[in-house]
């Protein structure tokens, strides 16, 4: 009996925030589907516990040292893929992010320009790097996916920098959508609402009690180390929303955002390009 073909076999996978929460199970879910996978954050224990946890048939996988704020840093990220697997990532996923949360009337100056420039000039950077790379290779394809939040779209208390960077993050990724169509890299979002992650985490409990009083349905992801399709939550659901749009075949960039279950308003967006 032939061995059953892992779909995303051969591709090489750049994962952001890496080192825990949905990132961590994106790389895992990328390992389990044949990836060899880039594990990249800031934090080197979580990192390298991150690649500890990796499964592997004949793929290679790496931690990579990174901060995502600084052009510097990125260049020479992705330079180093190059040097170690001698291509560029055919696949990016940009999952690092922070919350600084604060009343907009309290929050100060600090707060919002350092969340925007981790998680939206942080996107920019590792979107605009690996695209250069994937061009001047002349790769055939690629896909970058951008992790932003429901929120982006629906605002939320206590989180007007936060809000901004995932709205940024949208926008972002429907223009570069339109300007690497030609190239064949495919530009998508993923919406998850509140996943129970380490980031989440910091959230104050009253934020959280007061989403869940809301008069829509709020759904908080529970993260789980193992996936079952059909039966998944949390970060492993992100993860799997994250390797559909990564493994379709499609090279169009319709309606670039999927706003996954565990959102705040019920509204789950299927890209048409997938099917």
């Amino acid at each position: 009996m032939a061995a059953p073909t892992l779909r995303l076999s051969s591709r090489l996978a750049l994962v952001t925030g890496g080192g825990s929460g949905i990132g961590r199970a994106v790389c895992q879910r990328f390992a389990k589907d044949g990836a060899s996978v880039a594990v990249v954050d800031i934090d080197e224990g979580a990192a390298t516990e991150t690649l500890r946890s990796l499964s592997s048939d004949q793929q290679q996988h790496s931690v990579f040292i990174t901060d995502v704020t600084s052009s510097k840093s990125v260049h020479k990220l992705v330079a180093d893929i190059q040097m170690q697997f001698s291509r560029p990532p055919c696949v990016a996923v940009n999952c690092a992010g922070i919350t600084v949360d604060g009343l907009l009337l309290k929050m100060q100056e600090e707060a919002f320009d350092q969340v925007l420039k981790v998680n939206l000039k942080g996107t920019f950077l590792v979107t605009q790097t690996v695209a250069k790379a994937l061009v001047a290779s002349g790769a055939k394809k690629g896909s970058i996916i951008n992790v932003g939040s429901i929120v982006g779209k629906v605002g939320n208390v206590g989180q007007a920098n936060y809000t901004a960077s995932k709205a940024g993050v949208v926008a972002l990724t429907k223009s570069s959508a339109k300007e690497l169509a030609r190239f064949g890299i495919r530009c998508n979002t993923i919406l998850p609402g509140f996943i129970d992650t380490p980031m989440v985490a910091k959230v104050p409990q009253k934020v959280l009690d007061t989403v869940r009083s809301g008069r829509r349905l709020f759904l908080l992801g529970i993260g789980r180390q193992q996936l079952h399709h059909g039966s998944q939550s949390g970060s492993d659901r992100r993860a799997f929303h994250v390797t559909f749009k990564q493994s379709t075949g499609s090279r169009e960039n319709k309606w670039p955002e999927l706003a996954a279950p565990g959102h705040l308003d019920g509204i789950w967006l299927v890209d048409p390009a997938a099917h």
